[in-house]
């Protein structure tokens, strides 16, 4: 009898324990939920899809235009970080108040390289994101606007504008041979993080910056297998990813 009652004692205590137990494990941060986008643009894929599959901290899906939209909707959108890698132009009304529904969550964004070329018909892209790339001549508010350049294969200087900032922490200035960018606008309110005296290029070319309760990161490297096999690459793109799921 004394031994039915120890053993009753023990399960009653582990009952009243399992709420906190559970409580626990449920606070307790997994694996960072990563939603990738492409489309739109060509890319070498498997070695781009490297780099996400070789980040022990991520889990990711990767979707692609014209459907990637619906994994925007509320129901589909299982994800703590929006990856872009597209050049898409096309988005509907709803897909627009999706897209901006994510962000009011605090879902992060992580825009790479040619990404900054999307929705360019929809202002409130180069709102979120901070910049505006001119696929084509145009004029702003009575400025004459040329249509942005790029290089490819170039060999870029890059330099780290602050290294205890958590997307460049550890990264020290570095060499990468990637695509330029140039004249493209890039706006007020940006924090710079990466920046190049490289003449083919604009000189901030990574920023950070907030939309609302949202984190978002731009990184203009990106374009083939040299940049994602960078280790600076993969420094930067993962700890951009963390930053924006707010778990730096």
């Amino acid at each position: 009898m004394k031994l039915i009652r120890t053993l009753l004692t023990c399960l009653v205590a582990c009952v009243l324990l399992l709420p906190t137990l559970v409580s626990a494990a449920d606070s307790t941060p997994g694996k960072i939920r990563v939603l990738v986008v492409t489309g739109g643009h060509d890319f070498e894929r498997e070695p781009f899809f490297t780099v996400f599959k070789d980040n022990a901290e991520i889990t990711f899906e990767a979707v692609e235009h014209p459907k990637a939209h619906e994994w925007l909707k509320a129901e589909n959108a299982k994800f703590d970080v929006l990856v872009a890698y597209d050049m898409h132009q096309e988005i509907s009304e709803e897909a627009k108040q999706d897209f901006l529904a994510r962000l009011k969550e605090g879902k992060g964004l992580v825009v790479m390289h040619h990404a900054i070329a999307s929705y360019q018909k929809w202002p409130e892209y180069a709102k979120i994101i901070g910049a505006k790339y001119y696929l084509e001549k145009t004029t702003v508010n009575g400025v004459e606007k040329l249509r942005s350049q790029y290089q490819h294969d170039v060999q870029i200087p890059v330099q780290v504008v602050d290294s205890n900032d958590p997307i460049t922490k550890g990264l020290k200035d570095y060499v990468i041979h990637d695509e330029t960018y140039k004249l493209f606008d890039v706006f007020d309110g940006v924090k710079p993080l990466l920046k190049t005296k490289e003449p083919l290029s604009n000189d901030v070319i990574a920023w950070s910056k907030t939309y609302g309760p949202a984190r978002v990161v731009y990184m203009q490297s990106g374009h083939d297998h040299f940049a994602y096999e960078n280790p600076n690459f993969q420094q930067f793109l993962k700890q951009a990813i963390r930053w924006t799921a707010k778990r730096d």
